[in-house]
């Protein structure tokens, strides 16, 4: 990881376009080449960002130095470095990924052994199926035969949207797969994180822990 500190203006030039003025930042760069740029408030969400799989050329041409990052739609991030304070490069190593409660850890447990749930004709390919980013809860397949990878929390937020949206993108690469559809399953969904699910086409499902704790391990009931 690449932690840059620089006062620097950022313009987005893509779908539309955003311009940060003149401040000092932090500048987080990622194994997987992503690229965020963060204020010191608004907790972790930054002001600005670039998602894998993206490049980063520097531009020496002008009167100050531009990290250009594009992505594989031709969109950019362009940061003009106007004065660096600190530039450190750290190795983290592999993450060993989130550790769920112990209600998530069940609800993981009992819906992949009754993934009917989910819709009629669903069947569990995989639980903790793994991506270059982390494990998806359940990898299954529709009535229709498609993909389906499935996230769950016991309180879903829209991080747990977000963390979805990256396996799907990661998923969707994958030609054996692909394509590849989304559910987020929880016990709560908050209303911002349903409609964020929605506009990017993650069905939700909510999930009543306590009737799933009810279902017999070899029979289907309804409570």
């Amino acid at each position: 990881m690449r932690l840059v500190i620089a006062r620097c203006t950022v313009d987005y030039v893509g779908r539309l376009t955003a311009h940060l003025p003149s401040a000092r930042r932090l500048l987080l760069i990622k194994a997987d080449g992503s690229v965020s740029v963060h204020a010191d408030d608004r907790a972790y969400k930054p002001l600005n960002w670039m998602s894998p799989p993206c490049w980063i050329v520097e531009e020496n041409d002008g009167p100050a130095p531009v990290w250009v990052v594009e992505n594989k739609a031709g969109e950019q991030l362009r940061i003009t470095l106007e004065d660096v304070e600190l530039d450190s490069v750290h190795e983290l190593g592999i993450d060993p990924g989130l550790v769920k409660d112990g209600v998530e850890a069940h609800l993981q447990e009992l819906l992949a052994e009754h993934v009917e749930l989910l819709g009629v004709g669903y069947t569990l390919v995989r639980r903790e199926y793994m991506t270059a980013i982390g494990p998806v809860d359940l990898l299954c397949r529709d009535e229709t035969g498609g993909s389906v990878a499935v996230e769950i929390k016991r309180r879903g937020e829209i991080d747990g949207v977000e963390q979805l949206t990256r396996y799907l993108d990661l998923l969707n690469r994958d030609s054996v797969l692909a394509p590849v559809a989304g559910v987020f399953a929880a016990q709560q969904i908050k209303p911002q994180a349903r409609t964020l699910a929605v506009d990017r086409g993650i069905r939700c499902v909510t999930l009543d822990y306590d009737a799933m704790r009810g279902l017999d391990s070899n029979e289907f009931r309804l409570f």
